[in-house]
């Protein structure tokens, strides 16, 4: 640490050379934290800065690095998160995945704030760090290993007083499929972007931390005060004793049952994860009209409850034998469930199944088999594929094989009629070792159209190239303009109309609109100032968010309960007004978007297929006859956000105004 300042970040990172097997440790000017934090906006100046224009996703000149929030380790809490990020080979821009677990403050605890990876080794590696520092060891026993599989042969491999960190790729990553991700903590993905797929083309199996290094901040009493305010609500947040999930459907109805906005305390949510964890969503959002079916053009009428019930998060966690919590948090939304006699011994347990693989393999196939998903939920977790992109992608198969443009003769045989249970097992796996019909699927719904014939297109659904999360944007629209308008597409966690109610942000931020009780739910489906307004702040508070470490539920527990902005003040001594934080959002969001437009890629592009807007519009469910316009949408949220109105690109005043004068911003043609 430089100086006798404690700012609750390290002050360095380490670049690895796989090529040549050689590391350099970087110092990082304080500046650099006070313009982007550390986490994501870290990852993006680094990605920025060294990765030349024009780089190949999947060659030596692109990076990978991981990163760790600027809060990670501070006495925070809600803030173990970390990010992997890399030039996306999914998409063509900027790329990140993030991730909970109990790697996160392994970073710091290594001495570093983020570690990055150039080059390209000529035989498997593992970067094993202690206190004695760095060091890259053959991993070629490891390839071929699953990722659970991997860290436990690393653990017996490594001796070591301390309880090691291990970020892994499964086969998913070795073999470059496009939708690869990265595990930690015996199958927590950072699963998005294809991160895996890059570190795979690097031959770098694991990362290895065991360090003990300290994390310092300014004023740790604060921080103590803070968490301590914090965690008292988060136990006095519970729902009533009789609460079950039998009640969940009933609730998505009335959540859609007026277009008037009811601003609700995020403690509820809060409440509400504290139960289930993110399973609450399995049945409530079918009746919400929020989780897709059937490829994204069919309703809760197509998956109606005598289908939806079998996913009853009840029914999920009576196979839970143990919750847990990531680092520093205080909700606990994560579970082990025993799946022993249903996958008839082939695993022992796995994670409990989120929403998002329940919903990608649920009511997306038209799947009512509950027991299957959660042994697809173990296969995807050991083979370190992301669940979003592959339940996506094989809905896409499915529509096809419906439209009779798929024989069983190019399937291999598998009978790919919806809700087809065995065959939806069969393709997974084959994805996950890209073989069989799965070798076509394996890249994602745009790579496997193009296979398949320009035809396909309208049934590939996806924003950029990459597929979305499992919420509609025909319920929030806002939603669509971030799974479109975000440098990283497709995310269902940047941003949408309800989380920003959610999340209060204008009892911080002064000029940040106010959700009134009674207000019309139905503007949201315009392209007005309120909506840009809302999308620029969702943009913003969410990349400070992930520059900080920190989790997603604590956002959405509201920040006048979650006090980011006194946590980051706390730690580093800046003082700074939420405003001014605002601020770092905007630039760590702006060069994000800087660093796709200098790749070549034409923000517009991003447009998520129109059949999530409503284009044509559904026909039955609660959503419809639901549509937007998108593209004025984009040009709304654009404007507010400093970029060109048309364009998306970032303007030349709003590069000044970010005080991005000095960054070599070529290749940007300013809007």
């Amino acid at each position: 640490m430089r100086g006798n300042f404690l700012k609750g970040y390290c002050g360095k990172i380490l670049m690895v050379d796989l090529s040549d097997s050689t590391f350099e440790e970087i110092e990082i000017p304080d500046v650099i934290y006070e313009h982007f934090l550390s986490g994501v906006g870290l990852g993006a100046y680094i990605l920025y800065k060294y990765i030349p224009q024009g780089a190949d996703p999947l060659g030596p000149k692109n990076i990978l690095g991981f990163v760790s929030g600027l809060l990670t380790g501070t006495g925070s809490f809600m803030t173990g998160r970390w990010l992997a990020v890399c030039k996306s080979p999914l998409t063509g821009g900027f790329g990140d995945a993030n991730c909970g677990g109990t790697f996160s403050p392994a970073l710091k605890q290594s001495g570093y704030d983020g570690i990055f990876f150039k080059g390209q080794a000529p035989t498997p590696k593992m970067l094993f760090i202690d206190n004695n520092g760095p060091q890259l060891l053959d991993a070629s026993d490891l390839w071929g290993l699953d990722t659970v599989a991997t860290e436990a042969a690393i653990n017996q491999k490594v001796t070591t007083n301390k309880k090691l960190a291990i970020a892994t790729i499964g086969p998913a990553g070795e073999h470059q499929s496009l939708i690869a991700g990265i595990s930690n903590d015996g199958g927590r993905m950072a699963a998005r972007s294809g991160v895996g797929t890059v570190m795979g083309s690097k031959k770098l199996k694991a990362v290895v931390l065991a360090g003990s290094k300290m994390i310092r901040s300014q004023d740790p009493q604060t921080l103590k005060a803070i968490s301590r305010d914090y965690a008292r609500k988060i136990k006095a947040a519970n729902l009533p004793s009789l609460a079950s999930g039998a009640m969940l459907p009933m609730m998505g109805k009335s959540m859609v049952a007026t277009d008037k906005a009811i601003p609700i305390d995020g403690m509820l949510s809060t409440a509400i994860i504290k139960k289930w964890g993110t399973g609450f969503t399995n049945t409530m959002g079918m009746t919400m009209g929020d989780t897709p079916v059937k490829n994204w053009k069919g309703s809760v009428v197509d998956f109606p409850h005598r289908k939806y019930r079998h996913m009853n998060p009840d029914q999920i966690q009576k196979h839970e034998t143990k919750k847990y919590h990531c680092y520093s948090c205080v909700i606990g939304c994560g579970g082990v469930c025993d799946i022993n006699g249903i996958s008839k011994g082939r695993f022992s347990h796995t994670h409990k199944p989120e929403y998002e693989t329940v919903a990608a393999f649920g009511s997306l196939l038209l799947n009512k088999d509950r027991d299957s998903i959660f042994i697809i939920n173990e296969l995807l977790n050991r083979g370190g594929m992301d669940s979003i992109s592959a339940g996506n992608t094989i809905a896409f198969a499915m529509e096809c094989y419906e439209k009779g443009w798929l024989s069983p003769e190019v399937t291999g045989g598998l009978d790919l009629t919806w809700g087809n249970t065995e065959a939806i097992v069969t393709l997974v796996e084959q994805m996950i070792a890209g073989v069989g019909f799965g070798a076509i699927l394996q890249h994602g719904v745009k790579k496997a159209s193009a296979i398949l014939g320009l035809e396909s297109a309208p049934l590939a659904i996806h924003a950029g190239g990459q597929e979305p999360g499992m919420h509609d944007p025909r319920l929030d629209p806002i939603l669509g303009i971030h799974y479109s308008c975000d440098p990283t597409p497709g995310r269902h966690t940047i941003g949408a109309g309800s989380y920003y109610t959610y999340m209060r942000i204008w009892e911080d931020v002064t000029w940040a609109p106010k959700v009134k009780l009674g207000e019309d739910k139905n503007d949201e489906y315009e392209a007005n100032n309120q909506v840009g307004l809302k999308s620029m702040i969702n943009a913003c508070i969410k990349q400070i968010l992930d520059g900080s470490g920190g989790c997603f539920f604590a956002l959405v527990s509201g920040l006048n309960h979650f006090k980011l902005f006194d946590y980051l003040n706390a730690a580093t001594g800046w003082q700074k007004t939420a405003n001014e934080y605002m601020t770092i959002g905007l630039r760590m969001q702006t060069l994000r978007q800087a660093f796709n437009v200098r790749e070549g890629i034409n923000p517009r592009d991003f447009k998520m297929n129109p059949r999530l807007s409503g284009n044509p519009p559904l026909t039955t469910g609660p959503l419809k006859g639901k549509s937007f316009d998108l593209d004025a949408m984009m040009s709304v949220h654009y404007q507010f956000m400093g970029w060109d109105k048309k364009t998306g690109i970032p303007t030349k005043t709003a590069l000044e105004d970010l005080g991005f004068c000095d960054l070599e911003m070529e290749g940007v043609t300013h809007g």
